[in-house]
């Protein structure tokens, strides 16, 4: 079971700023490959399970007490997020900075072009 957010009562501009996650063009990707090739590079490839969750959120995100999860000592009380939840608009927003600052800080670069693929001089 997992804990969703109703991210279909967000507001843009009050909830969330952006929420878009970048994708890279089949274009950009062949010619990653090919220039990859070229120069006798290995690629790497990842897959984050629950990428969402690890998602660091800028904004002030409060939830209500899911059912299940109620404190009955505190009726009222809401959640603050610290991270994203899947269903929030900017979740996969918040995933790709996230995980993009992350590389930028372990010596990786973006692409000039495309902001997607990583690379890193070994």
């Amino acid at each position: 079971a997992r804990l969703v957010a109703k991210g279909y009562r967000q507001e843009e501009g009050i909830d969330f700023e952006e929420s878009f996650a970048p994708v890279s063009r089949i274009e950009a990707i062949c010619i990653f490959i090919a220039n990859a090739a070229s120069k006798n590079m290995t690629i790497y490839q990842m897959d984050v399970k629950m990428a969402f969750l690890n998602g660091e959120l800028k904004e002030e995100v409060y939830v209500s007490q899911p059912e299940g999860f109620v404190d009955p000592d505190h009726l009222t009380h809401v959640y603050h997020l610290k991270k994203a939840l899947y269903g929030l608009k900017q979740a996969p927003r918040t995933w790709y900075d996230t995980m993009s600052r992350s590389l930028l800080d372990n010596d990786f670069f973006k692409g000039e072009v495309d902001p997607i693929p990583f690379t890193r001089k070994t």
